[in-house]
């Protein structure tokens, strides 16, 4: 089965194509709300829906069971994400057959974060070690059958030693074959505008989607920022500080995203991608009233 429309086809029209991220509920009362939530953001015409997984693969099971309820309640095409974590290269192949059998339509390529206690990230024996060789099994073992993914980073990996050795491994999963980059979340759009030009310097051509997340509580940006290394511009930080009133930290962390969604857009993004962590409420007051989605 082909993908109903190539991952990259979706950033080629005038509006900005939007999509959003889930992760896997724990429970079957998780798993409900999450499809309540499905269905509330569907309405703002995503082009299509993400899934990860928890650390090591824990819930890949489950990852398959939303991208396949996703992909029966909306008609839209999905993706789920597939790490190089505590897998052989056969046991990838076979992921990725299950994935295409449930309605998988695209995969987010990744090598995945070391498992808690570990430094480094180290490759199981007969598994891949970099996210450019999972691209290349893609495209050898399923050709044609997956739009693939990778992830940018505007403000380096963290992993990285300098941003010209993260650049040239970005290019190499580009270079592998895949469609599209989506960045890990940012808060201070000119780091994004600094990362697309050196990607443009560079030479690589595939759509460059930034990842936004609304961030609802400041404890719940300094937990994220602290996690991926994003850094959280003065202003935000001395607004979120000046009341710790849930009502007014929700409100200060969506105006964020909303002022960064609208200034990404007047710089030509040709989409951006939503980490919502499951929910719907702020995703819905941050895009209300705006121009975003698939064409109607």
């Amino acid at each position: 089965m082909s993908s109903p429309i190539k991952l990259a086809d979706h950033y080629n029209g005038e509006q900005c194509a939007i999509s959003f991220e889930l992760f896997p509920p724990k429970t079957d009362a998780g798993m409900d709300l999450l499809e309540k939530n499905v269905e509330r953001l569907k309405a703002f015409q995503p082009s299509f829906f993400t899934c990860t997984y928890g650390a090591g693969g824990s819930t890949q099971s489950r990852t398959l069971d939303v991208v396949q309820r996703v992909r029966e309640l909306t008609g839209l095409p999905v993706a789920s994400h597939l790490t190089c974590v505590g897998a052989t290269v056969d046991q990838l192949g076979e992921y990725l057959a299950e994935a295409k059998r449930r309605g998988a339509d695209y995969i987010v390529a990744l090598r995945g974060d070391p498992p808690k206690g570990s430094e480094s990230f180290q490759a199981v024996e007969g598994g891949l070690r970099y996210a450019n060789e999972l691209v290349e099994l893609i495209q050898e073992r399923f050709p044609d059958q997956f739009g693939i993914a990778v992830a940018g980073y505007p403000e380096v990996h963290q992993e990285a030693p300098d941003a010209q050795t993260d650049l040239d491994n970005l290019k190499r999963k580009v270079d592998a074959g895949a469609d599209v980059i989506v960045t890990q979340l940012f808060y201070d759009n000119d780091d994004f505008y600094r990362f697309r030009d050196a990607c443009q310097a560079a030479g690589i051509r595939v759509p460059i989607v930034p990842g936004i997340l609304p961030v609802t509580n400041y404890k719940q940006a300094l937990r994220i920022a602290g996690m991926c290394k994003a850094r959280i511009p003065d202003q935000m930080a001395a607004a979120m500080n000046e009341n710790d009133d849930a009502d007014y930290q929700f409100k200060v962390g969506v105006d964020h995203a909303r002022v960064q969604t609208i200034d990404l857009i007047e710089n030509g993004v040709p989409g951006i991608h939503y980490y919502v962590l499951n929910k719907s409420d702020a995703a819905g007051q941050m895009l209300d009233g705006l121009s975003l989605g698939m064409q109607s």
